[in-house]
């Protein structure tokens, strides 16, 4: 609290024609008129006039001392503010200022009425809460010749989450990775989810890496991303999984890959909850958990692994939670890997000996949070809009911003 107030005549109930109230709640401003405004009970938002002229003068002053607990917002309403079109905040206890409007470049400008110091104004700032999943990798597929191998689960898109401080008229950019493609061609590797990131002005970039896709025949590890693809089955094992949490993060965005097995099974991908598994036998191995996040308001599970293929007798591997997809079978009867859940950037099953193609790594989310008082309602990309409680939840599918 600052231990000198300097005195304004400008400010003064009256003068330069301004006729001055009280105000306990939002409202919007009409030029000419001077404000008291009360926040005792609540911050409050005063909302300037939408075709200001120039000339324009409106006063405000902290009635009650409040203004360091509850601050006042002012909303430029589409003009500009001291330059910017972003909300502005008083925050002094016992602050004073009057407002004029210059031109359609600044707009207005604040002259400091009551409180020293070289402007009354600082930006308006909030927290946003981010969940970032990458796409997921779809699984691999073995054996030319037979119907003797399985391919390796894919490795889930990484996970990862942040809490952020955000400037009003910030942008936020959204990105979303797209799942890999199923194989089809046998002897071939899956192919890696693609990445998903936010990024804006005074952010720190997170960036969640594609998961890695699934290993094949011939000795092949499973490849490297968010969550490791699963080893395919050979005769000269072990096929290891691939390494998950490439590049390095912290916390962890993912967990490595299963290793495959001579005797025809595949390793499960990895998920961001759990390392996959090693495939046993003719068992293909199942794909790593993944991991809850209630961000939307309610509890919601990610980036489960792909689970292994094998060769015999429907053994393909479970998909893990969080929508990794199950792994596929060559003999006696067909059955290709399944998909991993959309939006979950889960990993997709492997395929099972020469006839049973990968299922597709599932595509990526990226999810926001924030107070709904402080929702600008400004995006691109068509997110879903939700609310849970006191938060809006921006869900983007697909690529996109968001203006704080």
């Amino acid at each position: 609290m600052p231990s000198t107030k300097v005195a304004s005549a400008g400010l003064a109930p009256g003068a330069g024609g301004l006729a001055w109230s009280v105000q306990t709640t939002n409202f919007t401003a009409v030029a000419g008129n001077g404000y008291y405004v009360n926040t005792t009970s609540a911050a409050i938002t005063i909302t300037l006039p939408a075709t200001p002229s120039v000339g324009n003068s409106i006063g405000i002053v902290d009635y009650a001392g409040t203004f360091d607990t509850n601050a006042l917002t002012i909303n430029p309403n589409g003009n500009k503010l001291e330059g910017g079109t972003s909300n502005q905040l008083l925050t002094g206890d016992r602050e004073g200022i009057t407002l004029n409007y210059i031109d359609s470049t600044q707009g207005w400008l604040c002259n400091s009425g009551i409180n020293e110091g070289t402007d009354a104004l600082t930006p308006n700032t909030y927290s946003i809460d981010f969940l970032v999943v990458a796409g997921g990798a779809s699984g691999g597929k073995a054996s030319a010749t037979a119907n003797s191998e399985g391919g390796g689960g894919g490795g889930a898109g990484g996970f990862r989450t942040s809490t952020q401080t955000v400037t009003d008229g910030t942008v936020i950019t959204v990105t979303v990775g797209d799942g890999g493609a199923s194989v089809t061609a046998t002897n071939t590797s899956g192919n890696n989810g693609s990445n998903s990131s936010i990024s804006g002005s005074g952010l720190t970039t997170i960036t969640s890496a594609g998961g890695g896709g699934g290993g094949q025949l011939n000795s092949t590890t499973g490849n490297n991303g968010g969550s490791g693809g699963g080893g395919g089955s050979d005769s000269t094992p072990p096929n290891s999984g691939g390494s998950g949490n490439t590049p390095s993060t912290s916390p962890s965005q993912g967990n490595n890959g299963g290793n495959g097995v001579d005797s025809g099974a595949g390793g499960g991908g990895g998920g961001a909850g759990a390392t996959g598994n090693n495939g046993s036998g003719s068992q293909g191995g199942a794909g790593g958990n993944g991991t809850a996040s209630s961000i939307t308001g309610s509890s919601v599970t990610y980036a489960g692994g792909g689970g292994g293929g094998s060769w015999v007798n429907g053994n393909g591997g479970a998909g893990g939670t969080g929508g990794g997809g199950g792994g596929g079978t060559g003999t006696p009867s067909v059955i290709n890997g399944t998909a991993g859940d959309t939006n979950k950037g889960s990993g997709g099953g492997a395929g099972g000996g020469s006839v049973s193609n990968s299922g597709a790594g599932g595509k990526g989310v990226v999810i926001l949070s924030l107070a709904t008082a402080n929702y600008s309602g400004t995006t691109t990309g068509s997110p879903t809009v939700t609310t849970s409680g006191s938060n809006t939840i921006l869900q983007f599918t697909g690529s996109g911003s968001y203006t704080a």
